[in-house]
């Protein structure tokens, strides 16, 4: 098999994950038609921006963490200016895939070949979550209630889209509820949404009490990035004006 023509910039947000986040890097270079990763180090406080860059990565740093969606769309940003003549398709991936980065070729697939404007992973074998699946219900019953659609991992990270998606996504939902407002913006506007299953796997999240924050703060975000999506609270939002002192 012809190994395709690189069209692909692979963006990955990373917080404290000098631990995974080379082996994460040097299994994303290796994808067929990807000749570009970058790293958002995003306010870390351990070496995660030098080993991305040891590993091959470019790295973009913020000086203090300012969430996922603002990585995303600093390494989507960073990518877009390396661009030649043609626009990269864009894969965002986990920091802490380590090895199982490398079977992230199914996700390209897809968009490469015209048939999805954007891809989104459902990991063949899922790890035990600490939690309850309380997030994860809400994004799912939320995107089906506004755009008709059933996802099956609403809340997964691995995804290609092609730019003009990505560009039509903008802005992206804050923090934790980006996957799911990407999901309903780009439904909602007629892009093609696609799942593909992957043998992938990530670190999983614990039952300590920074676990617990961590879900509490994804509950919040996500349930803000659907409550900015529901017709009545967007007729609302455009309807107030702000009070004059």
């Amino acid at each position: 098999m012809a190994v395709p023509e690189p069209d692909t910039a692979v963006v990955i947000p990373a917080k404290d994950e000098a631990e995974r986040i080379g082996a994460t890097v040097s299994a994303a270079l290796k994808l067929p038609g990807v000749d570009l990763v970058v790293v958002v180090d995003d306010g870390s406080s351990d070496e995660t921006g030098r080993v991305a860059r040891a590993a091959g990565a470019r790295v973009v740093r913020h000086s203090r963490n300012r969430g996922k969606a603002a990585a995303m769309e600093s390494g989507a940003e960073a990518a877009g200016l390396l661009d030649a003549d043609q626009a990269r398709h864009l894969l965002f991936l986990d920091a802490d895939l380590g090895e199982t980065a490398a079977a992230a070729l199914p996700l390209i697939a897809p968009v490469r070949a015209g048939e999805a404007d954007m891809t989104i992973a459902t990991f063949a074998t899922r790890v035990k979550l600490g939690g309850h699946g309380m997030v994860v219900r809400l994004a799912r019953d939320g995107i089906k209630r506004l755009t008709g659609w059933e996802a099956t991992q609403p809340l997964n990270g691995q995804r290609c889209l092609t730019r003009d998606a990505f560009e039509a996504a903008r802005p992206l939902a804050h923090g934790f509820g980006v996957e799911t407002g990407m999901t309903v913006d780009l439904l909602r506007k007629g892009f093609r949404v696609v799942e593909v299953e992957v043998e992938m796997s990530h670190r999983a999240t614990g039952t300590d009490w920074r676990s617990q924050v961590h879900r509490a703060r994804q509950l919040r975000d996500v349930g803000l990035a659907l409550a900015a999506r529901e017709p009545v609270v967007r007729q609302t939002i455009s309807t107030v004006r702000p009070s004059r002192r």
